[in-house]
């Protein structure tokens, strides 16, 4: 949003929603949300609220961590994550390249019937129900998915099958093709766009140039609504856009 007028993106052009990670219960006898990854986006939780886990998988092996308020945890593109909520937990994610998990970064576990096209996998991770609205049995039901997927992997990796991982991450890399230009746009516009700025600014101080800093301004955005079915619970994102065309 470098135009005139635009609303500031947040610092580093990144996301930033608060989440309250579903309490429902899984089949495996947790509560939380969908394991999946990300495709171009390191991803961090700040802990604000209640106690929880973070499961992840990577070519590293599978690892169990635990959170509580005031822990920060992130991981890169590639990891498996599932929030695991073991009570009341609730945290800031910090996302990497705002909007490219909305355009489609992440991809959750389903099994593989569910992987073979972009197609097939967008039927399986809708959250629409009969009448066209966001459905919370529906989220429920991609994120029961997503723990079938994920159980069948942990195992294969768990009794040393190391092509169970790289299945999964093929699969999920041809997924996401053909969104790649719309990656690439949200993209150029957004952190490309701020470090290509920053540069600029060093140049300017190089040059003995402090203009910039005349046209500093300052942002508030009011606590959004949890309103969002998202992967791993209830999510309210800040949006700076959106917020100020409600005005």
């Amino acid at each position: 949003m470098s135009a005139a007028g635009a609303v500031p993106e947040f610092p580093g052009a990144v996301g930033l929603s608060e989440l309250t990670v579903y309490p429902w219960e899984t089949a495996d006898d947790l509560h939380g949300g969908s394991p999946h990854l990300h495709t171009t986006c390191s991803e961090a939780y700040v802990v604000v609220g209640g106690r929880g886990q973070l499961h992840t998988l990577t070519s590293a092996g599978y690892d169990e961590h635990p959170l509580a308020v005031g822990d920060v945890v992130w991981f890169t593109p590639g990891t498996i994550h599932r929030a695991v909520n073991v009570e009341d937990l609730k945290v800031v994610v910090v996302m990497q390249n705002s909007g490219l998990p909305e355009a489609g970064d992440a991809v959750m576990t389903f099994p593989p019937e569910h992987l073979r096209d972009a197609e097939t996998y967008r039927r399986a991770a809708s959250v629409l129900g009969p009448d066209g609205s966001p459905s919370p049995e529906r989220a429920r039901a991609r994120r029961d998915l997503a723990v079938e997927g994920f159980t069948e992997i942990l195992r294969r990796t768990r009794e040393g099958d190391g092509t169970a991982l790289a299945e999964f991450h093929a699969a999920a890399a041809a997924i996401v093709r053909p969104s790649t230009g719309r990656f690439r746009e949200r993209w150029l516009a957004g952190a490309a766009d701020v470090a290509r700025r920053t540069g600029e600014q060093i140049d300017a101080l190089e040059r003995g140039d402090g203009s910039h800093l005349a046209t500093g301004t300052v942002t508030r955005l009011e606590r959004p609504d949890p309103t969002a079915l998202g992967m791993c619970g209830f999510l309210a994102p800040y949006d700076a856009a959106r917020t100020a065309a409600r005005g």
